[in-house]
């Protein structure tokens, strides 16, 4: 599950999702100059205050609902805004079913029951954004990570307590991770062979809420919603500007405190995805360690590597949601050092929280950065 994100400027209040499911949803009207006032805009309840985002009001719709694993909230305005999220919620129950692992007529279930096998366009499509992916970040994004992540309790396949597994047990696992063993081949009349180890599983788990969020964005375009909200419990998206014609303000959560923010960004036609390991964890018994259920794939336990919140801000809200999990797990060190190289290029940016209370940003990012506490100190990253 990724970690909480704010969505300000909303009309409608879709606060309870905080509540019920580990995604947080506020809403209200932004400070267009972006002032002292921010912090109270981005947390308090307000109507919008432009006659014409009063028109709008007239025609939103918004509509929470439980998939894959987390609780949603879509919201879109204009005349066909009710159509649209309809569409959307629809959409994202076919992905639901098409990929999730725990549901036996999906196909990821059939794949890891059957070792591999023919592939929908889509999950050949996603295979091989997450191979991608896998090659950039030198295998720190690794949809075969699925048969550890079951070991230890995280995959939300059944009831059973989460648990430190074998030393012995996970040292078998982990060989099983290791997506550069997947092979795709491509038949002749076009359909997509995938072929596995005996043994392995794959999850696209880390990947689906981006792509579910650009899918539900072309769906909006499509009914001609030029503002909305999409929020897939940690994988964010607004569409447009709001009713007034002001940014979307996205307040990330600071991980440290559940009321708390780290700061936000004032964006349009952006998808924002987060990653931190304290929404799902349970603490050890015995020894009182605290295990979260991002896995390092080089260890097969927690990524503890110094960073504590990643956001990636894109376009592209696909590889938004890998490289989320990815970024956490490499560390900051090695992070900052991957932005460098890959944000220009791959048209993504980032905002990050060390352990030790430092929030790193990429440089196209800090004129929309928005200082919800007043002093906040940020490390430039510069990219090329």
């Amino acid at each position: 599950m990724k970690k909480r994100i704010i969505i300000s400027g909303m009309t409608v209040c879709i606060m309870a999702c905080a509540v019920l499911g580990g995604c947080g949803s506020g809403d209200s009207t932004a400070d267009t100059g972006l002032s002292e006032t921010v912090q109270e805009d981005i947390s308090a309840d307000a109507e919008p205050s432009s006659d014409s985002a009063d028109d709008a009001e007239d025609t939103s719709y918004s509509q929470d609902f439980f998939a894959m694993d987390t609780y949603m909230t879509l919201t879109a305005y204009g005349e066909n805004a009710q159509a649209a999220v309809e569409a959307g919620v629809a959409e994202i129950e076919r992905l639901d079913a098409l990929l999730s692992t725990g549901d036996s007529d999906s196909e990821i279930y059939a794949l890891n029951a059957a070792g591999g096998g023919e592939l929908s366009e889509e999950t050949a499509y996603l295979i091989e954004r997450s191979l991608e992916v896998y090659e950039s970040t030198g295998g720190l994004y690794d949809i075969s990570i699925y048969p550890v992540m079951d070991l230890w309790g995280f995959t939300g396949s059944d009831e059973r307590a989460f648990a430190v597994p074998d030393e012995s047990v996970l040292e078998e696992t982990l060989a099983l991770v290791d997506a550069g063993k997947l092979t795709l081949t491509e038949n002749e009349d076009g359909t997509v062979i995938l072929s596995m180890e005996e043994g392995m599983q794959i999850d696209l788990g880390g990947i689906v809420k981006g792509y579910a969020d650009d899918r539900i964005a072309e769906i909006f375009a499509e009914y001609g919603v030029e503002s909305a909200i999409i929020n897939l419990g940690g994988s964010v998206r607004v569409v447009g500007t709001k009713t007034d014609g002001n940014l979307w303000n996205v307040g990330i959560q600071d991980p440290e405190d559940s009321s708390g923010y780290l700061g936000g960004l004032a964006l349009s036609d952006m998808a924002v995805v987060t990653s931190g390991g304290y929404e799902r964890y349970f603490d050890d018994e015995e020894t009182g360690v605290r295990y979260h259920h991002i896995i390092d794939p080089r260890t097969g336990y927690s990524a503890y590597n110094g960073l504590i919140s990643v956001s990636i801000i894109s376009e592209d809200g696909t590889l938004a949601d890998a490289l989320s999990t990815s970024l956490f797990i490499m560390g900051t060190e090695e992070a900052v050092a991957y932005c460098e190289e890959h944000c220009a290029e791959d048209g993504f940016d980032v905002l990050m929280e060390t352990e030790d209370g430092d929030i790193y940003i990429t440089d196209h990012l800090e004129d929309s950065f928005i200082d919800i506490n007043g002093n906040t100190e940020l490390h430039i990253i510069t990219t090329h």
